[in-house]
């Protein structure tokens, strides 16, 4: 006698159902943007009908907020892989500098996260996300090398943000064809600029 199937649990199938939105989501909003996108066609993409695609996002918006955190938390994850403790501060801010351009080039993820994100979401919802993922590995990263007295004492905020920014723009540059060693040799020269040593 075969056993029976295991039966997935209420909460396992609301999880299924919300990882398929996001996945289907995310290839139609790389695919053809947010504004080309309609929830119909996401709902027949991931195989649901429109009312469970409500019932798990109160409107598109919303579903394009949590494809955008998903994506900045992977971000985040390549970066923290990447810079594990056991580097030296500056060692662990490059190599964090070098897998933020590298989990950039996953394709469509600089129109979600750069363009698309803060078009949709605004500038204060793309920075609250940015807060959580990659901008908090930068920002620790930093408040590490300050306290290692590698690196010249400076408001913590505005450094995160204003390098942030620089990281960001050569993502675009680089997305639009731009040499990535050149865009990576002037972040480091950023970065070995802030140097005590």
């Amino acid at each position: 006698m075969q056993p029976e199937p295991k039966r997935r649990s209420n909460r396992d199938r609301t999880e299924a159902t919300r990882a398929d939105l996001i996945r289907a989501a995310r290839k139609l909003f790389t695919e053809k943007t947010y504004a080309e996108t309609g929830t119909p066609e996401i709902a027949v993409a991931a195989g649901v009908t429109r009312g469970a695609l409500y019932h798990h996002f109160a409107d598109k918006r919303a579903l394009f907020a949590a494809v955008v955190e998903q994506e900045a938390a992977s971000v985040a994850a390549e970066v923290d892989r990447a810079s594990p403790p056991s580097l030296s501060a500056r060692d662990a801010l490059v190599a964090g500098s070098d897998a933020y351009l590298s989990a950039m080039r996953v394709p469509g993820r600089t129109r979600l996260l750069l363009i698309d994100g803060p078009a949709v979401l605004g500038r204060a919802g793309m920075d609250e996300i940015d807060s959580r993922h990659a901008n908090r590995s930068l920002r620790e990263g930093l408040v590490a090398a300050m306290r290692a007295q590698s690196m010249i004492r400076l408001p913590v905020e505005a450094l995160t943000a204003l390098l942030a920014a620089a990281f960001d723009r050569a993502a675009l540059a680089i997305e639009a064809g731009a040499p990535g060693e050149d865009y990576r040799t002037v972040l480091m020269a950023l970065i070995d600029g802030l140097s005590l040593a």
